[in-house]
């Protein structure tokens, strides 16, 4: 989990509320420029002091954190001497080269560095990231809005430690937790065993284009309910009659189900450029993928069904055709055209019903 800290130095309104929200998010950082100001904070969260343009207060005993310009207050290491209750790190503002060198010797050097980048682009957060590879200390970067946080948390594969964000209103602290779970989910893939395979006439089935490179035992989870997915594999692997895709997923008729970021589904057909999906391997690793384009055409359909241990039955209505497949057991892939009763394929089977894709404890029956 990455770092959220908020950052109230210019909040008025609604300023308890959004401390009330942050408490509850566990936030891991509440950033003020007076002492006062984080007095009353519960010991879960860091009492972080920022205090720009100001003198250091003497007494620090009531702050974890204290973050300096050392051009001000001198160097972190020399001010931990004489406060040895509380931590030091540095703030620097990045403006050109030179105080982009600044930064880069910070991450290097403290134990926490908290930038601040003046030009919309990434590319001097990824030169501090790189130059920080290996040290120990933490990087938080300012961010504008939880967009921009989402932004950060993902530069350079890596992204920075943690992000500082002013909330504009309530639901701001709830939406910089969001973007900041960025852990692989992991999920409990089963063996299912198909009974039964049906020629099923013509219908609309969708291509998921997106815009990361499939690897060959990995796809997207697809499925005529929403309780019950199979694996279909990306065109990762060669075909005698046209190049390989590997950025796509066949994925199945419009109205299936495929899995997106925490937990919640999609139809194929609400999918758009800029949308999520969960890509998966054959271990149930996951990571998202955002997707390019979807291409829906008309195209004779196969439905397939299979069962899983637990005797729950699934089905995929997928494009009637050799080229499109499925993951097996150790990574088979498997035709979809020549599945057979009796085949192994792997799915998912999610434990919750779905009201607008998203999990919730409720009675719905599919069929």
């Amino acid at each position: 989990m990455k770092l959220c800290w908020l950052d109230i130095r210019t909040i008025t309104d609604a300023r308890a509320a959004i401390l009330e929200e942050a408490v509850h998010q566990r936030v891991d950082g509440i950033v003020a420029a007076d002492l006062a100001d984080l007095e009353g904070l519960p010991p879960t969260v860091r009492k972080v002091l920022l205090p720009l343009h100001r003198p250091l207060p003497e007494d620090l005993s009531a702050v974890d954190l204290v973050i300096v310009d050392p051009l001000t207050h001198g160097e972190p290491a020399e001010l931990a001497k004489r406060h040895p209750e509380v931590e030091f790190g540095s703030f620097v503002e990045i403006v050109d080269a030179d105080t982009l060198e600044l930064a880069c010797q910070a991450a290097r050097t403290q134990a926490w560095s908290v930038l601040l980048f003046r030009d919309p682009t990434k590319i001097p957060l990824e030169i501090v990231i790189a130059a920080a590879a290996g040290a120990k200390g933490s990087i938080v970067t300012v961010a504008g809005d939880v967009t921009e946080a989402e932004i950060i948390f993902g530069v350079l594969e890596h992204g920075s430690d943690g992000v500082m964000m002013a909330p504009q209103a309530v639901g701001d602290a709830s939406g910089l937790k969001l973007a900041a779970d960025v852990r692989p989910q992991e999920l409990e893939l089963v063996e299912l065993e198909i009974t039964q395979v049906t020629h099923v006439g013509m219908g609309e089935r969708a291509c998921v284009d997106t815009c990361t490179y499939f690897r060959q035992d990995e796809g997207i989870l697809v499925g005529s309910h929403s309780k019950g997915m199979i694996l279909c594999v990306s065109e990762t692997h060669p075909l005698p009659y046209m190049p390989t895709r590997p950025f796509r997923v066949n994925a199945g008729a419009i109205m299936s189900y495929t899995l997106s970021a925490n937990e919640r589904t999609n139809y194929l057909s609400e999918l758009r450029a800029g949308s999520k999906v969960l890509a998966v391997d054959t271990k149930g690793r996951t990571r998202l993928a955002t997707v390019g384009r979807i291409k829906i055409e008309t195209r004779p359909l196969l439905s397939v069904d299979a069962v899983a241990p637990n005797g729950q039955e699934v089905n995929l209505i997928l494009q009637d055709d050799w080229h499109v497949r499925v993951l097996g057991p150790g990574a088979v892939v498997l035709n979809s055209t020549e599945l057979k009763p009796g085949d192994k394929v792997l799915g998912y089977l999610p434990t919750q019903d779905r009201h607008v894709g998203y999990p919730i404890n409720e009675f719905c029956f599919e069929q």
